[in-house]
């Protein structure tokens, strides 16, 4: 018997659920005091548990599934073993970094954690080459999962400096924009294409301009991540290659949803109204994400925006909240993966909303630091945003214990 699609998706919903409660408790200790809570550590296992538990777990899943639908029908059972070992490792560094911050046990999480990322690379990779699909899908999770092979120098670079205490601030912030760059510009970003991708092609929205599209964004993924690193003394050429970069990721993005606009009609009749609100939030989201990067090849807005924590802590949110959890909400919805009760209906809209509002407060926090001046009462609303971010997401895990989805449903 099949290992059943809806154990996995509940246990990565439940994951986010707890990540919105460490934010609760990260923005509540700003407020007020907690004293037996070391807040940078606390924000180390908010981040790699969001990852790793979150977006790193659900979107194994969903790859596996993909397997799944193009026949290999023991993709479950294959890779049920790599689903628990990225699961426990990413528990693993829930619970210690809390306690040691980056410490022995931490850091041994984290580095099994990327293990595993090895493996289900090569295991995935072979498995692709097995299908008989020609789906322009296959290229985009073939780099997704080498961008998250290739994400780990910067997480080792990090691991080294933290286990030795030689900590140099250009090598440390190089290191850890490295490995988020290559995680939600690489993976999240890559694996996430090759769902719609192949979403589009299932609709029969076939067009040779999706390889265009994936050679603009591969091409220039390397490059842009000079778009983190233009604080620092960049030469000339690197400098024209990063605006480069920027433009071309902007280009193959207009060029996708080009091809979504002329086909609107067809993807109306076809996905609901709700997956479609979710989709057009992530959507809009990495359109100002990709305008944002434009605009910090200009050196005066770049060195505001890395000088100001806010700004990064609300690009951040951006693209991990407003652009890549929302598809992938949209992605499970529009498939039928997650039952839709009324609460989670609710709890959905409640979380959109909580993103929507936190987003706006980050960057309004941004915006007014970059004046010198600050937002009254900026924290005490930011705690409110997640508050009910959390409320939303709790109400939408409820609404998932009601139905039991199968394999056999999701051909």
């Amino acid at each position: 018997m099949n290992q059943p699609l809806h154990k996995w998706l509940k246990i990565a919903i439940i994951n986010l659920n707890i990540i919105a409660f460490i934010g609760v408790v990260l923005r509540y200790k700003i407020v007020f005091s907690l004293p037996f809570i070391d807040q940078k550590h606390l924000l180390h296992a908010h981040s790699h548990f969001a990852f790793a538990g979150w977006l790193t777990q659900i979107l194994m899943t969903l790859l596996v599934v993909f397997l799944y639908r193009k026949g290999l029908n023991d993709s479950f059972k294959k890779y049920s073993w790599l689903l628990l070992g990225n699961l426990l490792t990413a528990y693993g560094m829930l619970i210690t970094f809390p306690v040691e911050g980056y410490g022995f046990l931490s850091i041994t999480f984290s580095t099994l954690s990327i293990f595993v990322s090895y493996v289900f690379a090569i295991v995935f990779w072979k498995d692709l080459n097995k299908l008989n699909s020609k789906s322009s899908s296959i290229c985009w999770f073939k780099a997704g999962v080498v961008f998250n092979a290739v994400s780990s120098i910067g997480a080792f670079s990090l691991a080294y400096m933290m286990a030795t205490h030689y900590i140099h601030q250009n090598y440390y912030l190089s290191s850890e924009y490295f490995f988020l760059h290559f995680q939600y510009n690489g993976w999240f970003f890559f694996a996430c294409m090759g769902l719609l991708i192949d979403k589009l092609e299932k609709y029969q929205i076939i067009s040779q301009i999706y390889k265009t599209i994936f050679g603009l964004f591969f091409l220039a993924c390397i490059p842009a991540y000079f778009l983190s690193a233009l604080w620092m003394s960049l030469p000339t050429w690197i400098y024209i290659l990063v605006v480069i970069s920027a433009l071309a990721q902007f280009l193959g993005w207009f060029l996708l949803v080009k091809v979504m606009f002329q086909h609107l009609d067809v993807l109306n009749n076809l996905t609901s109204v709700f997956s479609r609100v979710l989709y057009s939030v992530a959507a809009f989201a990495i359109s100002i994400k990709l305008l944002l990067q434009i605009g910090s090849t200009y050196p005066p807005l770049s060195d505001m925006a890395f000088g100001f924590r806010p700004i990064v802590i609300g690009y951040l949110h951006l693209v991990l909240l407003g652009a890549i959890t929302m598809f992938i909400l949209g992605y499970i919805v529009a498939n039928g993966f997650v039952s839709l009760e009324i609460i989670s209906i609710i709890g959905l809209s409640v979380f959109v909303f909580g993103v929507i509002i936190n987003e706006i407060l980050l960057m309004s926090q941004g915006v007014s630091g970059l004046k010198y001046e600050s937002v009254p009462y900026i924290n005490e609303f930011l705690l409110g945003s997640a508050i009910v971010m959390f409320t939303g997401i709790f109400l939408f895990v409820t609404g998932q214990f009601k139905n039991k989805i199968e394999l056999e449903n999701i051909v």
